[in-house]
């Protein structure tokens, strides 16, 4: 499947580029992991139905905390600022450690 997958790469090379010269979107656009999923279930021999459900069953727990949460929050998902309370280490080169 070597064609078929240079085909892909080709597709993630060029489509940001193209995006970007009909949309006008400059900040750049990157396939996700989902752009390869469906290369690899034919890799894997899996039916073509299955696809959309294999898609669906990995989301489903987050589409539906977002849901509970939009519900909790009367239509506003509420997301969380990081605040980082552990102390401040200097940055060791990986030979050094």
């Amino acid at each position: 499947m070597e064609k078929e997958y240079r085909l892909y790469t080709l597709v993630d090379k060029l489509a940001p580029q193209v995006i970007s010269d009909e949309r006008k979107i400059y900040k750049g656009v990157s396939a996700n992991i989902d752009f390869y999923s469906g290369f690899v279930y034919k890799m894997l021999n899996l039916p073509m139905e299955l696809y959309t459900p294999i898609f669906a069953v990995g989301r489903i727990a987050g589409w539906s905390a977002h849901r509970i949460e939009e519900l909790i929050n009367m239509g506003e998902i509420i997301r969380p600022t990081y605040i980082n309370i552990q102390e401040h280490k200097d940055y060791k080169k990986i030979e050094d450690r």
